[in-house]
């Protein structure tokens, strides 16, 4: 596992005055921990988008506060995003016991090739990712799937098949959960061709009697009997 590097200050702005920070290129944080007293930071965004790019959720990264004497072991718990252009809003960061087991959220990297794919069926990824426990300096950045054991419809790859050192990592799923599987592709839906219209009135003309020919007067036989005429 790497380990990164992060600088931060003690941030004093709270609440809505933060937007001046981030106008000034400077991002609000947190860092909270069980054992930790909980802090307010801020960092500079170019070197903080640049860790969160690189560590993720499974790294630890060395937070390096001014003013405190060593740097705190910290995951990254979580960071905010505006929805529209992207800018990071917010970051919290969770300091974590060393010695103490955590849980984090490891990616799935797909690796090899399945001869079903390149035959032209279809992979279907179940998870993308997985919860795990682990020491913090045993967890994994990415946790791989080997795609080259799926050689056919139905080939399927559970979570028992995924290699990653056990004795230290324990994922939060039951042994059989499916992760990938082989499907066929989908078939084409083929349409009913649809009668045009006229066509279509003249079926309906036939259903209820056939329609007269040119010159024919339409015979009507809802029209009542005259009456006979009186002597």
């Amino acid at each position: 596992m790497t380990n990164y590097q992060l600088k931060a200050q003690k941030r004093t702005l709270t609440g809505r005055k933060v937007k001046s920070l981030r106008r000034q290129g400077i991002v609000p944080a947190n860092v909270f921990g069980k054992k930790s007293t909980s802090a307010s930071i801020q960092a500079e965004v170019k070197a903080l988008t640049d860790t969160l790019k690189k560590a993720g959720e499974t790294s630890l990264v060395n937070l390096q506060i001014e003013g405190e004497k060593s740097p705190r072991s910290v995951l990254i718990a979580g960071y905010a995003q505006n929805p529209v252009t992207g800018e990071l809003l917010h970051v919290d960061f969770h300091e974590v016991d060393l010695t103490q087991k955590t849980t984090a959220t490891v990616p799935l990297k797909a690796v090899g090739e399945s001869t079903a794919v390149k035959s032209g069926m279809v992979l279907v990824m179940q998870k993308n990712e997985l919860e795990v426990e682990a020491l913090p300096t045993d967890l994994p950045d990415h946790i791989e799937v080997d795609l080259s054991v799926l050689t056919e419809v139905g080939s399927s790859i559970h979570a028992k098949d995924l290699k990653f050192d056990r004795t230290k990592v324990t994922v939060e799923i039951g042994d059989d959960e499916v992760i990938a599987t082989i499907q066929e592709p989908a078939k084409e839906e083929v349409l009913e061709p649809v009668a045009p219209a006229d066509e279509s009135a003249e079926a309906s003309a036939k259903a209820e009697g056939e329609a007269p020919k040119e010159g024919e007067a339409k015979s009507d036989d809802t029209k009542p009997a005259p009456e006979a005429k009186k002597e």
